[in-house]
């Protein structure tokens, strides 16, 4: 699974080609577009979910980043992005075929979301396989991008 988490003032995701109806909205927190590749697992989820929401990204009093999302009362919006998983290596036109299939990858993201409600951090969404409007103010700006094969490959070695 891929990751590309931001830090927020607000974030909000829409449907254009339905009027622009708003399906998430958050005030502080984290943005996260999250892609599901085709070798990822519950597994995968579940250890990505609870490193996002134990980042210490967020301020403390002397402005240093030390604190976690559920420290400052924070919320996280997930929206789905199988384009992530681009393959840029060959031509002009990228390839999608490490990307999960729709099914699996729904299912994956759906986990990912469940695990991080656990956490009991408010999580707003996106709709799966739609075309999204996102929006946000970039708070820093601060982005990090976790991928769970390198995140694991680094800590067995």
């Amino acid at each position: 699974m891929r990751a590309c988490i931001q830090r927020v003032k607000s974030a909000s995701v829409s449907l254009p080609d339905q009027e622009n109806r708003l399906t998430g909205q958050i005030s502080n927190g984290l943005l996260v577009l999250l892609g599901v590749g085709v070798n990822d697992s519950e597994k995968e989820a579940k250890f990505l979910a609870q490193k996002v929401s134990a980042l210490r990204i967020f301020d403390d009093e002397n402005g240093k980043m030390n604190l976690e999302l559920s420290q400052v009362g924070g919320s996280m919006l997930v929206v789905s992005q199988f384009t992530l998983f681009a393959d840029c290596v060959h031509g002009k036109r990228p390839s999608f075929i490490d990307a999960a299939p729709p099914n699996m990858a729904n299912d994956l993201y759906q986990s990912f979301v469940d695990e991080v409600r656990k956490r009991g951090i408010p999580v707003e969404t996106g709709v799966f396989r739609q075309n999204m409007a996102v929006e946000l103010l970039n708070d820093g700006p601060v982005t990090i991008w976790m991928d769970t094969d390198f995140l694991q490959k680094k800590r067995t070695n």
